[in-house]
């Protein structure tokens, strides 16, 4: 699914028809089955907590006092299940300890997103943002259904009664119950057609510190990932994948691979040839024996540098108009100075910490998968259509994802669609769990696009900034997608431009075009802040060029041209102080040179600045070493949380900025795994602070817009050390060698 913000009028028209709000009755969620040889997670109820009240869709309450959340968003390390927690229990009033997350089934009736219609799913960091009125309006309806049995048994007035920590009291008469001695009665009260909401100066839980939900588990191992599920009979499937895109199978020899102990089948499917056996290691030592002859006729043989030198020369041109505002042209033509330059970036891997995987069973009543799902309703759809059957009868267990940064939400359910194509190829006989290994994600699997930015400034005699011109060439990630219709206009796709389309700077003559070109057939999707990744380096590296080519200072440049963004301006001031920007950095080692750089991006209705210190060696190697951010994401519910996110962000979009670099040699994916595609190393993490700006505004997204300010702030800091701006990602150290 896209991870983007939802901004333009024709999808949200396309949406309100399904953005109301979602209280429906209560069905028994899925869990892993007593089958699956390894204890359920503490996050799904046993069986003695019998669930009592459910006045809605996402909240039950047991006898015991449990208070179970049903999050509709998959918990993938962002921390999703303890801010959907922390909304539902502050307004029912919960006791923290007896709270518990339990994963939602796919039932887009239900658990819609409701920015994006009526489809069920995981993306664009809004889970907080469109769950926020839905789930502060079921906690405060659970709280109110208490409150009315309480006072029906203590027949007292319900305005006498107060709730605190999961307990319903009635002050003067010093009566109290907690809410598992109310759940039975509760359950008979009527659901309030309208229900109070508590003034945010209240909030005891939002705001504060709430341990997260997942930790424990996951720390114990309890936590249940895909790789722990085990059901009888079931096969591990690895699947050899063409060493092109484009490549089919002509025919395979599958006899060594059978001789492989614990191979039981070999069979072909349309993404290749899937060996299955009773374990991992089996499966992958039977595909190494496999002998596939690949048809490469109509296989993509194009490598990174002949990519990219088709993208420079289609810079050269005109593309179609993405943002126009002035006269560009005639700008340019009046400047007294024209500053201009060019910015490249790689494709990227999402080398998420758990390679794609999915478990599918075909049952009596349909299809039933386990996994870390993100996109329930598309996933839905697709297994029903691959097994004749309706989507309801595609039961979807979500599971702990480790981790995703856009791979798991597929435009086209790939690896979910994989497994069940073998399953369908052995006609059904067998469970069968899908593995995907560090290669195959690797080499298989779907890539952030490369880019490439060409960029130029128009400057009057007074050095003031008067026309922008701002051409992209990189793949559409939409063209031929679900999403085309709702996010593709007039051949412009939205998450290719975001971040350069609606530049928030006050420059009066601007120009944005865009180059999709349809012929490169590297599969694409979006990587952690999607188009942002790239577009804020550009527009940030370039700016800062701007404003040291007319002597100005970069933070007074950027505030004066921000004037009209208060939001913008409040994290670069916030982000300016707190790291001292006006004070010189101190000298580093005998040799090494010190600079500091900033960088303001807004992503997902979320503002982030960030200030880098760099310290660059004789030898051009880069360390660095500070990294202060200013984060205003609206209401913050969780502050650890949101400081874990940024945090993490930081090291995320730094490893890319030093080292993520997928390339093609003839078509060939070079990378396999981390050896070659490396990640950041833990003495190559910089010391992080963030700092959270108070807001009364309704909560972003921050799983993502952390990572976009990061790499051009670094790279500001280099310019300042160096004198050299790096025009090419991930950064050289040859560039910038005394």
């Amino acid at each position: 699914m896209p991870n983007r913000n939802i901004e333009n009028a024709s999808r949200r028209n396309f949406l309100q028809g399904a953005a109301g709000l979602t209280l429906g009755f209560y069905l028994p969620a899925i869990a892993a089955p007593a089958a699956a040889g390894k204890a359920a997670p503490s996050a799904t109820p046993a069986s003695a907590d019998t669930p009592t009240f459910a006045p809605n869709a996402f909240l039950r309450v047991g006898v015991d006092n449990s208070v179970t959340v049903i999050a509709k968003h998959l918990e993938m390390g962002q921390g999703s299940y303890t801010g959907l927690a922390t909304i539902l229990a502050e307004e029912l009033d919960a006791d923290w300890k007896t709270v518990r997350v339990e994963g939602a089934p796919a039932d887009a009736t239900r658990y819609n997103n409701l920015f994006w219609g009526p489809a069920q799913g995981t993306g664009g960091s809004n889970a907080m943002a469109n769950s926020w009125d839905q789930l502060r309006q079921a906690g405060a309806t659970g709280r109110a259904m208490l409150v009315s049995a309480a006072a029906r048994r203590w027949k007292v007035p319900a305005k006498e009664i107060t709730v605190r920590e999961g307990i319903v009291s009635h002050p003067p008469s010093k009566r109290r119950l907690h809410f598992g001695e109310l759940a039975e009665a509760a359950a008979s009260e009527a659901v309030p057609a309208k229900v109070a909401l508590k003034d945010p100066k209240d909030f005891r839980l939002v705001g504060k510190h709430a341990p997260r939900k997942d930790s424990v588990d996951k720390t114990n191992g309890r936590a249940i990932f895909t790789q722990d599920i085990q059901l009888p009979g079931m096969r591990v499937a690895v699947v050899a994948h063409p060493p092109r895109f484009g490549a089919t199978v002509r025919g395979f020899d599958a006899k060594a691979a059978r001789r492989v102990k614990g191979v039981t089948d070999v069979v072909q499917i349309p993404t290749g040839v899937a060996v299955l056996a009773t374990d991992t290691w089996s499966a992958k030592k039977g595909r190494d024996a496999l002998s596939v002859d690949w048809d490469e006729s109509r296989a993509f043989r194009l490598g990174s540098e002949e990519i990219l030198a088709r993208y420079r020369e289609m810079a050269k041109l005109p593309g179609l108009v993405a943002h126009k505002s002035g006269d560009a042209d005639q700008a340019f033509a009046a400047a007294a100075s024209i500053v201009k330059a060019a910015y490249d970036f790689p494709y990227l891997a999402h080398a998420a910490m758990e390679p794609m995987d999915c478990v599918i069973q075909l049952n009596a009543q349909g299809c039933e998968v386990w996994n870390g799902e993100q996109m329930h309703t598309g996933d839905q759809s697709q297994l029903a259509g691959i097994f004749g059957l309706k989507p309801e009868q595609v039961k979807i267990n979500m599971l702990y994802a480790g981790g995703s940064f856009g791979r798991r939400a597929s435009t086209d359910s790939d690896y979910v669609v994989e497994a069940a194509q073998i399953v369908k190829a052995i006609g059904g006989t067998a469970p069968v769990k899908l593995v995907w290994l560090r290669e195959d994600d690797m080499r298989a699997g779907y890539y952030r696009p490369m880019f490439h930015h060409a960029l130029e400034a128009a400057l009057d005699a007074n050095g003031k900034l008067t026309g922008w011109r701002h051409r992209l060439v990189g793949q559409s990630i939409l063209a031929g997608s679900p999403f085309e219709s709702m996010m593709v206009k007039d051949g412009i796709d939205k998450v290719s431009v975001e971040g350069a389309d609606n530049l928030p700077y006050a420059i009066p003559n601007k120009l944005v075009d865009l180059h999709s070109p349809p012929d490169i057939k590297v599969p694409v999707l979006w990587w952690r802040s999607v188009g942002s990744s790239h577009t804020a380096y550009a527009t940030e590296v370039f700016l800062d060029l701007v404003a040291r080519s007319a002597k100005k200072d970069p933070v007074a440049l950027r505030l004066e041209l921000l004037a009209g963004h208060p939001r913008h301006a409040g994290v670069l001031k916030l982000a300016a102080e707190k790291s001292d920007w006006a004070t010189p950095l101190k000298s580093g080692a005998p040799g090494s040179r010190r600079g500091r750089g900033v960088a303001v991006h807004e992503s997902f209705s979320s503002y982030v600045a960030q200030v880098a210190e760099v310290t660059v060696a004789a030898d051009g190697s880069i360390k660095v070493d500070r990294v202060v951010c200013a984060v205003d994401c609206g209401i913050a519910i969780n502050p650890d949380n949101i400081r874990s996110q940024v945090e993490g962000a930081v090291g995320f979009a730094l490893s890319a900025a030093l080292h993520g670099e997928i390339t093609l040699k003839d078509g060939v994916v070079v990378q396999g795994n981390f050896d070659g595609y490396q990640l950041l190393r833990i003495d190559e993490m910089p010391k992080v602070e963030v700092h959270i700006l108070p807001s009364s505004e309704r909560p972003t997204g921050i799983g993502e817009p952390g990572v976009p300010p990061l790499a051009p702030a670094v790279a500001n800091a280099i310019a300042a050390a160096t004198g050299k701006y790096p025009t090419r990602l991930p950064f050289r150290a040859e560039e910038f060698r005394v």
